[in-house]
């Protein structure tokens, strides 16, 4: 199972050649990669590992991409058939030379079978180690088959017992969210999916955590659905009701999300501690939030004008009474992010937000920029159904008078187990969520113009009531 080994008509070194000359041109066009805003001007394989020999082939392949100054890696599952390829979308196709085609193998259930065996072994495949968590008792010989919602990662479930995540871009050391998951699940957070497994790869002499194996919740409700349903049914409400009055009201679970993401931050820093910090550490957010300002702003146009009222909201952090303390927190936290189960609210992904350095996501932060990240999730949520739409003020209305009573709710709920309304701390609060509106254009610039109008106009409307 090694690098060097042949494929039944190309040989493995010169297999991968011919994929990295292939890569360029395919990965802007799959979901999970995060560098469509710029030119691919080089892909070169890092390192292979043949995961299943002949035909079928398997092979995990890590690559360096290149973007002018930018070098991130990516990792891949390719397969390779003889005979006719499975029953995976079109885009999943590599065209290579020699009338050869790989493909990407993460739809191919006859492959990624061999994921979870391994794991369940507890197998050293070249550079590649499976392992399983102490006292986790792996089923064997499940098929998998994608979750297609996922963006900046592939999970796989099996059967309806296990699901894995395949960290598609790689970062240096073990992966954030394996590391919190292990924390939390050791001091018997609730409010998690039980980790069981993971598979990491030497790459350039240093550990990288490439996938992490999780207890499925095969009935759990999606937050960001659930969420969406209430918009929709209130806005086509022909009673004109308010949300609080509603049939669909999903205040109670957003009360309810507050008191779980509270909970969620407790269990974190008892588990890992708290850290205080001063005035220097406020200078470092600042300047990092006003630098995020200056680079999307000479993207966008549309964010320029805005820029002049967001830096004196940006500089009163500076006000907030020091030291603060910081801890580890979810990173990227929104309706997406949370499962709704009939025991409560969930949390999945602590890695981190995917276009973050490595720095930065394993950096402690304030627990309030978790309360940020899920206060914009709200906005989008009733804002979706308004993208792409002729201007209705009184469905913007509506809108806004959903995203306004369970925003209040969510804070009500966190307030309730933390100790402290989160939006007593409004001046931080406020800029911590200016923030993440600026990665927000700066992310649907490049990957989804049409949504621009989103954050623009959270942006405007913050502003505009901090005034």
């Amino acid at each position: 199972m090694s690098g060097q080994d042949e494929h039944p008509t190309v040989p493995r070194d010169e297999l991968v050649a011919q994929l990295a000359a292939a890569l360029p041109a395919w990965l802007p066009t799959q979901r999970w990669f995060g560098g469509k805003d710029r030119e691919i001007t080089a892909v070169h394989p890092v390192s292979w590992t043949t995961l299943l020999e002949g035909d079928p082939l398997l092979l995990h392949l890590v690559v360096r991409v290149e973007q002018d100054d930018r070098r991130e890696l990516y990792q891949l599952l390719i397969g390779s058939r003889q005979s006719q390829l499975p029953n995976v979308p079109a885009p999943a196709s590599i065209g290579l030379e020699d009338g050869l085609t790989c493909y990407e193998a993460s739809g191919d259930a006859d492959l990624t079978s061999c994921l979870l065996d391994l794991m369940a072994e507890g197998a050293q495949v070249e550079a590649l180690t499976f392992e399983h968590e102490s006292g986790a008792d792996l089923a064997t010989g499940l098929r998998a088959h994608p979750i297609t919602t996922e963006q900046s990662n592939t999970s796989l479930v099996y059967g309806s017992q296990y699901i894995l995540k395949l960290f598609r871009k790689l970062v240096p050391g073990v992966n954030k969210d394996l590391v919190l998951h292990r924390a939390l699940h050791e001091i018997g957070s609730e409010q998690i999916a039980e980790p069981l497994g993971s598979i990491s790869a030497e790459v350039d002499g240093e550990e990288v955590t490439i996938g992490m194996l999780q207890r499925f919740m095969p009935d759990a409700a999606d937050g960001w659905v659930m969420a969406t349903t209430s918009v929709r049914d209130y806005l086509t409400d022909p009673t004109g009701l308010p949300p609080e009055e509603s049939g669909g009201d999903f205040a109670g679970e957003a009360y309810r999300l507050g008191k779980a993401v509270a909970t969620v931050h407790a269990d974190l820093a008892r588990a890992l501690g708290t850290e205080e910090v001063g005035e220097d550490r406020l200078r470092s957010v600042l300047d990092s939030m006003l630098g995020r300002l200056e680079r999307v702003s000479a993207q966008v146009p549309e964010l320029a004008q805005h820029a002049d009222a967001l830096r004196p909201v940006f500089e009163r952090i500076l006000d907030a009474p020091v030291p603060i303390a910081t801890q580890f927190i979810h990173g990227d936290l929104h309706l997406g992010q949370v499962l709704r189960t009939i025991h409560g609210w969930l949390l999945l992904d602590f890695e981190g937000e995917p276009a973050a350095s490595h720095a930065e996501r394993a950096a402690l932060a304030s627990p309030l920029r978790d309360v940020a990240g899920m206060l914009r999730s709200f906005d989008y949520a009733a804002q979706q159904l308004l993208v792409g739409q002729p201007e209705d003020p009184e469905r913007a209305a509506g809108a806004m008078a959903w995203a306004r009573r369970n925003r209040d709710a969510f804070c009500d709920g966190y307030g309730k187990v933390a100790g402290r309304d989160p939006r007593e701390s409004a001046d931080v609060l406020r800029a911590l969520e200016l923030d993440k509106a600026v990665y927000e254009v700066a992310y649907e610039h490049a990957n989804r113009p049409e949504w621009l109008t989103v954050p623009l106009a959270s942006i405007a409307r913050i502003v505009t009531e901090g005034e």
